[in-house]
């Protein structure tokens, strides 16, 4: 497939103007005219056993959440900020606090990838309960496929695999900087990724064509494996996908596709009635039942805790919104 055709396809599919999540708009979108084509199937993956964590348990306390902003920039030509939400000292249940003491503990990291015309900011009611469960979530913003991006360039997706890899290694060498507030504060050794939309399409790429051996488990919210492929390699890593049956942008047929194609250990929420991404943005019943089932398989994936795993399909059934297809 040429680049140029590539970036037609791509274009088409991840519409900016159509992405709900991907913006500050909250207007009902407009329907996309053209759904993501299946993906093509892939050749086997080398797998292995899976969960590679040692058995453990997650934190059963809520934490307050710390906020800061790293200025970084992948070969000099490609500034990534990345926003950083963490487990912090103080009162849980608050807003963000800027570049608060971290909590005690040595917590799991979590890469974010925003959609196309989105930024990190867009999924601050998601992530930062993430955070609060004792995880640290650093969200890049993407030079090309931002808010406030150059030029909008949809194929610059393609390079975003190899962005969030580069923004991983700046991240986990917070953990001994002298005097940073997250020194001594990162398990290095657990590390997932997630995105949504676009940020979809990137995530997937770090487990096929940009495999990223750190990365131990991955969440794909209304991605599709357009560019990247579904070659998925390495290690097992366990696979959580979650996808509106009702998404106007990449259609759950094109989301499910990819998902029958991981060859580890998976599930997919699908949410009855949901759209492209209203569900990761807005707070009310949707984003509770995304934010909680996620929140159990990070912490399965992460932690190893067996129970957070068990807790999954409950958390996935609550107030009948969506369905699980689990396995887990």
């Amino acid at each position: 497939m040429s680049r140029r055709v590539l970036s037609l396809l791509l274009a088409s599919t991840l519409t900016i103007g159509t992405l709900v999540g991907c913006s500050t708009d909250r207007d009902q979108p407009e329907r996309a005219g053209t759904a993501a084509p299946p993906p093509t199937a892939s050749a086997p993956a080398d797998v292995t056993s899976a969960p590679a964590i040692p058995a453990g348990s997650a934190p059963k306390q809520t934490f307050a959440v710390g906020v800061r902003q790293l200025k970084l920039n992948r070969d000099g030509s490609r500034p990534l900020p990345v926003t950083v939400w963490y487990p912090a000292t103080g009162r849980a249940g608050g807003k963000p606090q800027s570049s608060a003491d971290a909590a005690e503990g040595r917590f799991p990291v979590v890469m974010f990838s925003h959609g196309l015309g989105g930024r990190p900011a867009d999924y601050q009611a998601l992530l930062t309960r993430w955070a609060a469960a004792g995880f640290v979530v650093a969200a890049p913003t993407f030079p090309n496929t931002s808010k406030a991006g150059n030029d909008n360039n949809v194929l610059d997706v393609l390079n975003q695999p190899a962005d969030v890899s580069y923004a991983l290694t700046e991240v986990l060498a917070l953990d001994t900087r002298d005097d940073d507030v997250l020194r001594g504060r990162l398990a290095a050794d657990r590390v997932a990724a997630a995105g949504h939309s676009a940020g979809g399409v990137t995530t997937i790429g770090l487990f096929t064509a940009g495999r990223d051996e750190r990365l131990a488990a991955g969440i794909v919210f209304a991605g599709t494996a357009l560019g990247v492929g579904t070659a998925f390699a390495g290690a097992a890593a366990p696979q959580l996908f979650v996808h509106g049956e009702a998404d106007e942008v990449v259609q759950y047929t094109a989301g499910k596709a990819v998902y029958d194609q991981v060859p580890w250990p998976k599930a997919m929420l699908s949410l009855t009635d949901g759209d492209h991404g209203r569900a990761l943005l807005r707070n009310g019943t949707s984003l509770g039942v995304v934010a909680n089932t996620t929140a159990e398989f990070l912490r399965w994936t992460l932690y190893g805790d067996a129970e957070a795993k068990s807790r999954i399909p409950t958390a996935a059934a609550r107030d009948d919104v969506a369905t699980l297809d689990n396995n887990l």
